[in-house]
């Protein structure tokens, strides 16, 4: 990366990922950069961290998106520690109903020979979408690879003939009608359901959710990893690298105000009192809540664009996680099955996603509303000690994690017996006998907003179509500068947000540097 020498401060507000990848990089291109983290560690929803005796993810472990990136190379992350492991099968597609599941292969032959042992007569139907979605995958990966600008937009218009015209009609599109017209049955798409617009938390009916049907085609692209040790190990890295570079960390500290000079950015206040001053400000966190909670006066300039903030609804999150230690491996209901077709196979490292019908899930929004869970819920869960035994902390034990949609905030967890409906759940897509859980916690969004400071449960996640963000709309989400003099956004709410990514605390750091 080019280097920038001022001698200009930053501060990054919001110790996740993508702050400290934002981070990371100021400090490297020569800024004074200060990141500022409420709790005790950095890292957020891509953190590992040690409970009940074990190492736990918090969220999903699977890293894909984020390896499309050259900051691992341009951050240095492996000198720093980082170093990933790859499961054979990056994922297993799963149903309630007792349809033979199907497994994803990051190589298309050899996907498409898995698939013709499990399921012939989708083969035909798996080539001609691959024919349309790769061209519009690659684009995709070229889009989030690039900070989004005029330049960009001219890239797009030039590779029309190879999937731009696609991607666009795809970005107006429901994501079932796109997959719909390559596939007649739903345990083929339904996976991709459940990784995109599930948890995106939006029905597979909704307008603008197309680009869901570029997932699969994604993962083909982009080869799924872990990072040895856990996701965390990712951000230890990033933060090794941050340090090294001469920039320094503020651990339990939550940001209560922005100061302002003239309507221009002059430093934050700390819960406890405690100013620090800057010429810029990145926030690396829910935008809503700096809008709302950290401006005392708002600059005339701003006034629109902080008032819109305000006025929008708030969101509840709905995803919650199970964390359990087990002393033998379990074994899946469909393992035999799956040997006797395939041969021996390991659908324990790689992570399992358990769809429900698409009746069940409309079902599940309609119940979300309410505050109540479905009896199918969508399930994502793996070991991850099988395929890395640095998560172990003791000989013999394994880690089992799973993750539940929809689990809405509004439901009354301090009563619910809920969680351990999932486990049985669980239980019952193992062969009797075989899931034998030795301790286990929830996390539910009522334990994410009171331990990861999530608002109402809920991680925000950038959900404009790439024609908005070619554009620049909204501005403040896409080009990371808004109307507030020296106030830049990042995080999960900024382009490319969403999952282990680092797209936005990338971008965020060079729009901060070409300033």
């Amino acid at each position: 990366m080019s280097s920038f020498i001022t001698s200009g401060h930053v501060v990054v507000v919001g110790g996740g990922h993508n702050g400290a990848i934002c981070a990371a990089y100021l400090a490297r291109a020569g800024r004074q950069v200060t990141l500022i983290e409420a709790r005790s560690s950095l890292g957020g929803c891509a953190s590992t961290e040690e409970d009940l005796g074990a190492r736990f993810n918090i969220c999903n472990c699977d890293h894909t998106m984020v390896r499309a990136l050259p900051l691992i190379d341009e951050l240095e992350l492996d000198r720093h520690g980082l170093s990933y492991v790859e499961p054979e099968f990056s994922m297993v597609c799963a149903f309630h109903d007792d349809t033979r599941p199907w497994l994803f292969h990051h190589d298309v032959d050899r996907h498409l020979e898995t698939m013709a042992c499990t399921h012939p007569h989708w083969v035909d139907a798996y080539r001609r979408y691959l024919n349309d979605a790769l061209p519009v995958a690659r684009l995709l990966i070229d889009i989030v690879r690039e900070q989004p600008s005029v330049g960009l937009v001219s890239t797009v218009a030039r590779l029309r003939g190879r999937g731009a015209r696609r991607l666009l009609a795809w970005s107006k599109a429901s994501a079932r009608s796109v997959l719909e017209s390559y596939f007649d049955d739903w345990h083929l798409w339904m996976p991709a359901v459940a990784t995109g617009p599930t948890v995106w938390g939006v029905p597979p009916e909704m307008p603008g959710t197309g680009l869901a049907a570029a997932g699969y085609a994604t993962r083909h692209l982009i080869r799924m990893g872990r990072p040895i040790g856990g996701s965390g190990r990712l951000v230890d890295a990033v933060e090794a690298s941050l340090v090294a570079a001469g920039g320094r960390v503020i651990l339990g500290r939550k940001v209560s105000q922005l100061m302002l000079e003239g309507g221009s950015v002059a430093g934050v206040v700390l819960d406890d009192g405690t100013q620090v001053t800057c010429d810029l400000v990145v926030a690396a966190c829910d935008p809503q809540r700096v809008f709302s909670d950290w401006l005392d006066e708002v600059p005339e300039s701003a006034r629109a664009q902080v008032t819109d903030w305000r006025n929008r609804s708030e969101v509840d999150g709905y995803e919650s996680k199970l964390d359990m230690v087990v002393s033998q491996l379990p074994e899946m209901r469909w393992h035999r099955e799956l040997v006797d077709v395939i041969g021996d196979v390991d659908d324990l490292g790689p992570t399992t996603v358990v769809s429900p019908s698409p009746s069940e899930l409309a079902e599940a929004h309609r119940l979300r509303r309410s505050g109540d869970v479905a009896a199918n819920p969508t399930l994502l869960f793996n070991v991850p000690t099988v395929i890395d035994p640095a998560m172990q902390v003791s000989e013999g034990e394994h880690v089992l994690s799973l993750e539940v949609l929809f689990t809405p905030f509004n439901h009354s967890w301090s009563h619910s017996t809920e969680p351990s409906r999932w486990l049985d759940v669980l239980k019952g897509l193992c062969v009797p006998g075989t899931l034998n859980v030795d301790r286990w916690r929830a996390m539910t969004p009522d334990v994410y907003e009171r331990e990861f400071l999530m608002h109402r449960g809920h991680t925000p996640a950038f959900s404009g179509a790439p024609l908005h963000t070619l554009v620049g709309r909204p501005k403040e989400l896409t080009r990371y500068r808004t109307e507030i003099d020296g106030l830049f956004l990042s995080g999960a709410a900024a382009f490319p947000g969403a999952g282990v990514f680092g797209g936005a605390g990338r971008n965020a750091a060079r729009a901060v540097l070409s300033a």
